[in-house]
């Protein structure tokens, strides 16, 4: 596999189209740090770490809805293995004017676009949410 992150945000996606209420990924600490900015921005009710069928780690993802639609309406992939896309801290996008929420990677960790900007630091765009 050459992007997790896109394979994690596809299934993540997908189950929210098909209307599921978990959805289990590979484990990874980059994983486990976009699925903390999710949390902490109300996308998802949560995860926890567990194992998967076959024995490896993997990550049980709890997806949130609100009245029988998915929160998560967009999630897309910014920055990919053939074209990084690394944005300083004044020209980090805002995802629908604001309603949405861009997800960084930077020095100091992987944190929301909000965060980037009151830190004062650019980064890696991995993907956006709204």
């Amino acid at each position: 596999m050459t992007d997790p992150i896109a394979d994690m945000l596809t299934r993540i996606r997908n189950s929210s189209m098909r209307g599921k209420s978990t959805v289990m990924t590979p484990a990874s600490k980059l994983r486990a740090w976009v699925l903390d900015v999710l949390a902490d921005e109300g996308y998802i009710r949560g995860y926890e770490k567990t194992t998967g069928a076959d024995g490896h780690p993997a990550i049980e993802i709890s997806l949130k809805y609100y009245e029988g639609t998915p929160v998560i309406r967009e999630l897309k992939r910014v920055s990919k293995p053939g074209r990084r896309v690394y944005m300083g801290v004044g020209d980090i996008p805002q995802v629908r004017q604001g309603l949405g929420v861009s997800i960084v990677s930077t020095s100091k960790g992987v944190m929301s676009d909000a965060a980037a900007r009151n830190a004062n630091v650019g980064g890696e765009v991995l993907c956006t949410v709204f």
